[in-house]
């Protein structure tokens, strides 16, 4: 998993509307990439929209924020369009992204155990350091995490 002082990782996704997103535009500002296992679930749904709710505040605060999962361009779509997100979502379908983070790794779930994203917010300063990994985010109160930094 991408640690403190990595820098971020090249890569170019597809958003919620089919356009390119490259890591290389996204330099310059303070960036916030959040890894979520799936669209439109339930733990998922809150902590995007708590994201989105709080979205002013991070912007005061100089972050822009990415949004990723293995997810389709579709369920993306449907996703962002349903709560109106003012924020990316990237569809990494083939987990590119996922694995240069590090975020792909076994979990357990009713004493199942599976592959995975492990839900995850990677903070980055202006020139695309990371400067801190939120590995227990709390999906009601992950704005503030990302704040209280």
């Amino acid at each position: 998993m991408l640690k403190v002082g990595d820098k971020l990782p090249e890569f170019e996704g597809i958003n919620q509307d089919g356009e390119a997103i490259a890591s290389s535009k996204l330099i310059g500002k303070k960036l916030v990439v959040f890894f979520y296992p799936q669209a439109s679930t339930p733990t998922c749904t809150v902590e995007a929209c708590n994201l989105s709710d709080n979205y002013s505040m991070l912007e005061k605060a100089g972050f822009q924020l990415l949004g990723v999962s293995g997810d389709s361009i579709k369920k993306q779509k449907n996703f962002h369009s349903k709560f109106a997100f003012p924020y990316d979502l990237i569809a990494d379908e083939n987990r590119d992204i996922i694995e240069k983070f590090g975020v792909w790794k076994e979990k357990k779930t009713f004493g199942k155990t599976y592959m995975g994203i492990v839900r995850t917010t990677f903070i980055f300063d202006e020139k695309g350091i990371c400067t801190r990994v939120i590995e227990k985010v709390t999906s009601k109160t992950a704005a503030e995490q990302i704040l209280e930094g």
